[in-house]
This record gives C-alpha cells, structure tokens and sequence, in this order.
C-alpha cells in the first residue's frame, strides 16, 4: 500500500567545486535552493523539509517561508542528509513515504515527484526515468543508463543502472534522473549498509539497494530536469524558467 503520509526532503550543501555557493546561486531572483523548494510545494504531495548541511541554506529557506533541518556537513551523501533530517523532523515516524528530491533541479515539473511516489507501489524504492532521444546521450558515461523490466503503463522495475550502454540490441535506452522514493524501512537500512562492490565500481549509489535485495520501481516520464552544476546550467536554467513563468 503506497504511503499516505509521505514527506519530501531536499539534500543541499555548499561545497561545489564547478559552481560554488551553489544552493543560493539566484535564479529568476530567488536562491536555486528556495526554487526547487517552491516546486516540491507545487507537487502538494505532502510535508516539504530542506536538510541542510550550513546555516546560510537553512537561512535562506526560512526566509522563503519553508522549513530546513540543519544536519552534520561531514554525512558523506545526500541519503545520509536526508536518513538524519528525517530522524530530527520525525522521530516518531509519522511519515511513512520519502521523497528524495535534489536541491539542484530548479526547474522540476512538479508532477515528477508524483509520478515517483506513485511508483513506490509495491515496491521498497522508487525512481524515474525517461528514454533516450539524443544519440549523444547513448555513449555518454555521464548520462546514468537504468535497465528495465516492464511492469506496466509507464512503469517498470529496475534490474541495473549502469554507466555503460545498456542493454544491447534494438530498442530504447532510459536516461535515469537521480530522484527516490522510499519505504521508511528501506530507507533505515539502506543507509546502513556499507557500500557495496557494484556501486563503488559504478560510483552509482542506488546499486548498493540492488545489491541488498530491494525492489526499485521506475516511473517512465517524458521530460528530464535540467541539473545545475556549472554557471552554464544556471543560465540555462533560468532560461527555462523564465519560459515557463512567461
């Protein structure tokens, strides 16, 4: 049964070496953190808390109005981030449903975290992904290739994800898009799993879920959000921005 008090958190820190200071860059004159802030509200899919790793990104969504946890710089990822906002915000584990959102995907469409919670049916985990359509991207070991067993309309399971080209043959290839849902459960033991050999031979972190036995489900959506690690995202991004508020 999907959860019915699911709860979003979003993962920021400001060491960023190709954009620093990267949660408060501006974008259409708010901090890209406050921006991806105000898409996972539009989603309405519940509770919507920021785990921040300085005062300065809890500063900043505070301001905006919404809520931040401060957590301990040195967690070593934003799984890490979010297990220990979720322990300060919720200790008596109301919320049965998270959402991992990424703090630098300004220009998310909300109905992407629902599709992702909706995907955590029947599942420990849950994903996105959408198919490839820039030849580019096929080779591209930057662009993250999710293998698929077709579970229904627009819904798969997950088998791997892979840097390589993958799988072989005629047929589509899946760019995944790095945002998770999780049974609560799940979610305590996959952070407390040490890495495992597959996801620090990919440096894909989701493989040590694989590797542990859970089930991840993937939604199969028609856009990917555009990430912001470079001053050129950023302008892109506030392009799209701009775009869309026109």
């Amino acid at each position: 049964m999907m959860g019915q008090n699911p709860i979003i958190l979003i993962p920021a820190r400001m060491a960023s070496t190709r954009l620093p200071n990267k949660p408060l860059a501006q974008i259409c004159g708010l901090p890209m953190i406050v921006q991806v802030l105000k898409r996972a509200q539009e989603a309405d899919c519940g509770r919507v808390v920021v785990a921040a790793a300085e005062a300065e990104i809890a500063d900043a969504v505070e301001s905006a109005g919404g809520e931040a946890i401060l957590t301990d710089p040195d967690l070593p990822s934003g799984s890490d981030r979010i297990h220990a906002a979720l322990q300060a915000v919720d200790g008596d584990a109301r919320h049965d449903a998270i959402i991992n959102l990424q703090g630098d995907l300004p220009t998310l469409e909300p109905q992407l975290v629902q599709d992702c919670l909706a995907a955590l049916e029947g599942a420990d985990m849950s994903t996105l992904v959408a198919e490839i359509t820039d030849a580019r991207e096929r080779e591209n070991p930057n662009v993250v290739k999710a293998v698929l067993s077709p579970r229904g309309p627009n819904i798969a399971q997950a088998l791997y994800f892979t840097r390589a080209t993958a799988p072989s043959g005629a047929g589509p290839l899946y760019h995944h898009i790095g945002i998770y849902g999780y049974r609560r459960a799940a979610l305590d033991k996959f952070v407390a799993l040490p890495p495992s050999p597959l996801e620090q031979r990919e440096r894909l972190e989701q493989l040590r879920a694989l590797e542990a036995g859970f089930t991840i489900h993937a939604a199969i959506v028609d856009t990917v959000p555009v990430g912001v690690d470079t001053p050129e995202d950023l302008a892109h991004a506030e392009a799209v921005l701009k775009g869309q508020n026109k």
